[in-house]
């Protein structure tokens, strides 16, 4: 592959990241939602809106111990946006749920993602967004190595 085409890549790839966290991060302290941190917005969305993940679960989501997801879930339940919620066929079985300020935060976070994504593949044929999918998907794949590897 040409190098100057790689370079651009590199370029991209880094700008994109840096400015994906910095608009999460603006948006986040110019909102109702100021309290709440990038890394806490991130428990949220792997928490998710259906009320079905186990601590574990959700830790696992995030490559984190359940030790350092209690320590923000415990901060998420203070601040209002997450829910502890027992499992009545097992009391010792704890889900994680979103209240309806976790919930309406995650609406609004996840209408940005989906306006990026929107964004990204306007103007795009069918042909041109299954390679930049499949490019993806070999980022995605390296990055998961990597961290396997830790």
């Amino acid at each position: 592959m040409d190098k100057a085409l790689e370079h651009e890549i590199n370029a991209y790839l880094i700008t994109i990241f840096n400015e994906i966290i910095m608009i999460e991060e603006n948006a986040l302290q110019g909102s109702t939602f100021k309290d709440i941190s990038i890394k806490e917005m991130h428990t949220i969305e792997a928490i998710g809106m259906d009320r079905i993940n186990t601590t574990s679960e959700v830790a696992k989501k995030l490559a984190i111990t359940a030790g350092t997801l209690t320590v923000s879930v415990n901060n998420l339940v203070k601040k209002g946006y997450v829910e502890r919620i027992r499992s009545e066929k097992d009391r010792r079985v704890v889900k994680l749920g979103l209240t309806n300020k976790g919930r309406l935060l995650y609406r609004v976070h996840d209408k940005f993602h989906r306006n990026m994504v929107n964004e990204t593949i306007t103007g795009m044929q069918e042909k041109e967004a299954e390679t930049l999918i499949k490019g993806l998907r070999n980022l995605h794949s390296f990055l998961d190595e990597i961290k396997n590897n830790l």
